[in-house]
């Protein structure tokens, strides 16, 4: 192009060089050096890679992106592969309609231009950073490297030996390695707002999954021979047993970030390629949710709230893992947590610490389980208990009988649905009279994810997703149906956060007649709904209609009546 800038004129236009400087990097071409002019110039440590990267940017008539302080949308990112990144050292930084504009440090590299185009089947704006930045930035967005995996594969060779040190400890060489890659895949973790990270060997390599609101997203994988090194990391931070492979074991790690303390519970199980981890990340942030948090209907809420006041009883909460049981159990406590109340828990294990209340951990390595806690616990004059979970008939015993003396009781129970739960004690050998006298209420729910208020649209749902809903024309003839578009606020999902929907069985005379009466749980789940009781589908159903989530999630979520 006539009139154009040499580069190094424009860097000493900018003060980054002296005239001295670009003439010495000059000298090096002439004697054979065949590197670019600002690649000489950042070896002698003249300026820096980005001081180049703007004089070439300048020169090129294009743009130049500062990767360090740009805020990427994860849907651009998602638009090229990890592995096309690393292996053409670019980094998508902006979508404007059909054209996708990428970082590279080498502008005029049209092969790579041509790659992106026919990857993507976008028009291709080419951006400049320094390459440095660039590969700064793919690890970040995309996970460790191929430059760094080399790094640590050179550096670590067959036989890496992980060695234990103490947290205050500097670490170096191989160790600091391993180290940084476990420690940023819980920091991606958290910053994701991820509820669980899932670390898995495959056949040929380690897979990174995140459960983020409730569904699981796969990361960049590590190659495989970064499998041994990771696991015993995990190991030595979760305090388990590095030399055990056959048997599966459980730990807790303690890490800080920045200036936030985070807990992980962390469970791992041998596989036919390996020992895969998954680690629960305890959000302390979510003790600080009310009941008016937890998404329950008015009307719901209101009688949940005068159950959890009466003097004694059992209130049962169900639901699969992950439901949002512990959640609601602790805000409820939370609520009920006053100087006049003494309220005990026995958990397995104590995922939180909750201020003013004594919890009480199983251990069943010593005999600490929760029939021997329970029965302590009575000698020590609660006014509100909290167990775990019902697993078996000594435990439910205790903790009917708990009901019967004066004691507010809270536990959990793994079971589909409400009715469910009366059904689940009598078989467990509960006699039939003491399930009938002692529950005041089983609440089930589930989790559903909430519409990102950032990109919510209106939208028109099909006749079928509406039949699968039994929603009846009349019930929705002037209601405008919502869903996430995707933005950069909910990483592109629609979805941004979770509620709960709930079906809450009171007990009354009717349904603790069929309880001793060992009722079929298809009749107490009539007799329910016919005294007032909302279903997990109808509680889906009013969220839909009053804006809060998709119908498509409604149907993932909770079971549809017919």
């Amino acid at each position: 192009m006539a009139g154009r800038k040499f580069l190094g004129e424009i860097l000493i236009e900018m003060e980054s060089v002296t005239d001295a400087q670009v003439k010495e990097a000059l000298g090096k071409q002439m004697a054979g050096d065949k590197r670019l002019i600002g690649e000489i110039l950042v070896e002698q440590q003249a300026c820096q890679p980005e001081d180049v990267a703007r004089a070439l940017a300048e020169q090129l008539g294009v743009r130049y992106y500062d990767l360090e302080t740009s805020d990427i949308p994860q849907k651009v990112l998602d638009l090229v592969p990890g592995e096309v990144a690393r292996e053409r050292k670019v980094c998508p930084v902006g979508l404007n309609g059909k054209t996708l504009t990428v970082a590279m440090a080498n502008p005029m590299d049209l092969e790579t231009v041509d790659t992106l185009r026919f990857q993507t089947s976008l028009s291709i704006e080419v951006a400049v950073s320094s390459e440095r930045q660039i590969l700064a930035a793919l690890e970040k967005h995309f996970g460790v490297t191929d430059q760094k995996v080399g790094e640590m594969l050179g550096m670590m060779g067959e036989n890496l030996d992980v060695r234990r040190k103490n947290d205050d400890d500097e670490e170096q060489g191989d160790d600091a390695l391993i180290i940084k890659y476990v420690t940023q895949i819980i920091q991606n973790a958290i910053s994701s707002r991820a509820s669980d990270i899932h670390v898995e060997p495959m056949d040929d390599h380690l897979r990174i999954r995140y459960r983020i609101d409730g569904v699981c997203l796969t990361m960049d994988p590590a190659p495989k021979r970064l499998q041994g090194p990771v696991i015993q990391r995990l190991k030595i931070m979760a305090g388990m047993m590095i030399e055990e492979k056959r048997k599966p074991q459980d730990g807790r790690i303690k890490v800080k970030l920045a200036d936030k303390r985070v807990d992980l519970r962390v469970s791992s199980l041998p596989s036919v390629h390996g020992e895969a981890f998954v680690m629960r990340i305890l959000d302390s942030d979510s003790l600080r949710l009310s009941l008016d948090d937890m998404g329950f209907d008015a009307g719901d809420l209101k009688t949940y709230t005068g159950l959890i006041r009466r003097p004694n009883g059992i209130i049962l909460v169900t639901g699969p893992t992950g439901s949002g049981k512990t959640t609601t159990l602790y805000a409820t406590l939370n609520t009920l947590n006053t100087i006049d109340r003494k309220i005990i828990t026995a958990e397995d294990p104590v995922e939180y610490h909750l201020a003013g209340i004594n919890q009480c951990q199983v251990q069943h390595k010593i005999g600490l389980d929760f029939p021997r806690i329970l029965r302590a616990m009575l000698r020590q004059a609660p006014n509100v208990i909290l167990v775990g979970e019902i697993r078996d008939a000594e435990t439910a015993q205790i903790a009917i009988q708990a009901s019967l003396t004066g004691h507010l009781v809270f536990s959990t129970l793994h079971t589909n649905d409400a009715p469910s739960a009366i059904t689940r004690l009598i078989d467990m050998g509960v006699q039939p009279f003491l399930v009938a006298t002692s529950i005041q209420a089983v609440l089930a729910q589930r989790l559903i994810r909430v519409n990102c208020p950032k990109c919510q649209e209106k939208y028109t749902p099909d006749t079928k997703t509406l039949l699968a809903l039994s929603l009846r024309p009349e019930q929705h003839k002037d209601t405008q149906f919502t869903r996430g578009k995707g933005c950069d606020y909910c990483k592109g999902t629609g979805f941004r956060g979770r509620k709960g929907v709930f079906e809450m069985m009171v007990m009354n005379r009717q349904i603790r007649d069929m309880a001793f009466e060992k009722a079929p749980t298809n009749e107490v789940r009539k007799a329910a709904i016919a005294n007032g009781m909302t279903s997990l589908a109808m509680d889906g159903v009013r969220k839909v209609l009053n804006g809060m989530t998709a119908p498509d999630e409604v149907i993932r979520v909770a079971k549809v009546d017919g």
